[in-house]
């Protein structure tokens, strides 16, 4: 469970105040840039009129957020609440075919969207992957995924392949890359699988099943084939005490996020403003900090709220779908930094997990690290931005093991027992505060340019140097100490869940 010595009750509140303090000082910084701002030429395009009885306009620099609670959104409700409506119908009337209405519903649902020749694209993806899943050779289900999957995202051939799927709506694009990606790699996870089953063949029904799901097919996120298909087939439906309460629950905490995202993009225009490189070079060492930590912040409520939307969705059909991820708040580690939880659980199966084993090793860490990212990198489709973003990120995953390795030898091991576990945590808490700025700044290039990721990096690391740099390095220890005092907390609570006896005492009879 690792260090579980709490901390003074006086120490956790002056960490508490001090990143309160910080937060509201460098938000204030942000809405000064924000308002003072919001008539520049260079945010024309982005900042758009909004609430007009309080006159401030509106920060609409993500399109994907737009798209998803604006321009699509009606779109995406009457599909989604027809799903739900059928999904119930058949569940009460023929739960032993409720994954085939699943799939029958969705399969209709991207026909009358996309059109036949997205469909057929999509089919022939499946014909290909499930034609190699029955010979039961990973590496050749591997091969053959990740080029079919290169076909979507290098040129010519993606060019070639959406060529072939014309459609009348902006969001033609969109959809054609989310649903081909998605649909590839759950065709590879269907193909592992079928390697791994030791009687026969899953049908290629199975697979149409698994993969025209419709909550999942477009956005994700990504469900093995082996936990789906053993959820969607189970037939006994029966519901967890108060689960339709945090059901409804969780729908509404998602409705008062979205209501809440709203109001920060007409006060403070974070996605916007590291685009203008001019204003972000007279801007102060607060906002930069404040800007590039909003930034990651939003990233996950984003994945957060629509992989949430999705999920309350599949929750609703008897399914337990891929959580939304960690909030980027709460890491320190690059082992836990992911916005696809879905993606995240493909890859540790298949590629991180079944090559690095254990992950003690340094070698068999390095090779399964390179492969992970290098499959990433495709997925992402290849550019110079994500080969920085995906080698940054694994040298960060790389370099947390060899610190742990060095750290656990003599002479650090023994001076570490001497001091006591309290004082270990907080020196353990300085290389995590470092740790955290490492993962905002691999991340925020992918998220903003390579450009703001860089001033920022220079203006924290150097030019800032000793006051703005020993000033957020504190800030961002006293939250690094609350997320490792709420870790120990839970970690406390979970070993007394788990040492309850089973049926008050009394053992279960073999």
């Amino acid at each position: 469970m690792g260090i579980k010595a709490a901390l003074p009750r006086y120490e956790l509140y002056l960490y508490t105040a001090v990143l309160g303090v910080a937060l509201i000082w460098a938000g204030s910084w942000m809405f000064e840039a924000s308002s003072e701002n919001v008539n520049r030429k260079a945010f024309k395009e982005s900042v758009k009129p909004g609430w007009h009885y309080f006159g401030r306009k509106m920060d609409v620099a993500d399109f994907e957020w737009m798209m998803w609670f604006s321009t699509f959104r009606n779109h995406i409700l009457f599909a989604l609440t027809g799903h739900v409506i059928f999904a119930k119908i058949f569940t009460l009337i023929a739960p032993k075919h409720r994954s085939l209405i699943f799939g029958v519903y969705g399969g209709l649902a991207v026909l009358v969207t996309m059109g036949w020749t997205f469909m057929a694209l999509v089919l022939s993806h499946c014909i290909i992957l499930y034609s190699v899943a029955l010979v039961k050779r990973k590496w050749m289900c591997f091969a053959a995924g990740l080029t079919t999957l290169a076909s979507i995202k290098l040129e010519p051939y993606n060019s070639w392949q959406e060529s072939l799927v014309t459609g009348s709506f902006d969001l033609q694009d969109i959809l054609f890359y989310g649903g081909c990606g998605f649909s590839i790699m759950r065709c590879m996870s269907f193909a592992l699988e079928n390697c791994d089953k030791k009687d026969g063949n899953y049908t290629f029904c199975n697979l149409l099943k698994y993969n025209f799901y419709l909550p999942f097919f477009f956005f994700g996120p990504i469900m093995t084939f082996d936990r789906y298909h053993a959820q969607a087939n189970n037939t006994q439906l029966n519901r967890k005490e108060r689960e339709m309460w945090n059901i409804t629950t969780k729908a509404l905490l998602h409705l008062g996020v979205i209501l809440v995202v709203d109001v920060f993009f007409h006060y403070l225009y974070i996605l916007t403003i590291p685009s203008d490189m001019k204003l972000v070079t007279k801007l102060s060492d607060s906002c930069l900090a404040g800007l590039a930590y909003s930034n990651l912040v939003y990233d996950w409520v984003k994945a957060a709220v629509m992989f949430g939307v999705i999920n309350t969705v599949a929750t609703l059909d008897h399914l337990d779908p891929p959580q939304p991820p960690k909030c980027i708040t709460m890491l320190y580690v690059f082992a836990e930094t992911h916005f696809d939880r879905g993606i995240n659980d493909w890859l540790c199966k298949y590629v991180y997990d079944y090559i690095g084993g254990d992950h003690e090793k340094i070698f068999k860490e390095f090779l399964a690290t390179f492969c992970t990212f290098a499959i990433t990198t495709l997925w992402l489709g290849p550019c110079e931005l994500v080969y920085i973003w995906s080698f940054f990120n694994c040298f960060g995953l790389n370099f947390e093991l060899w610190v742990a390795k060095l750290f656990s030898l003599p002479p650090f091991s023994t001076i570490e027992r001497v001091m006591g576990e309290a004082m270990s945590r907080r020196i353990r808490g300085v290389f995590n505060a470092a740790n955290f700025w490492a993962i905002v700044l691999y991340n925020v290039l992918a998220l903003n340019n390579l450009e703001f990721a860089k001033l920022v990096g220079r203006r924290l690391i150097f030019k800032g140097f000793p006051l703005s740099s020993l000033s957020v390095l504190l800030v961002t220890y006293c939250g690094v100490q609350l997320v490792k005092e709420r870790e120990r907390k839970q970690a406390l609570l979970d070993d007394a869940e788990a040492a309850k006896p089973v049926n008050g005492g009394k053992e279960k009879a073999e």
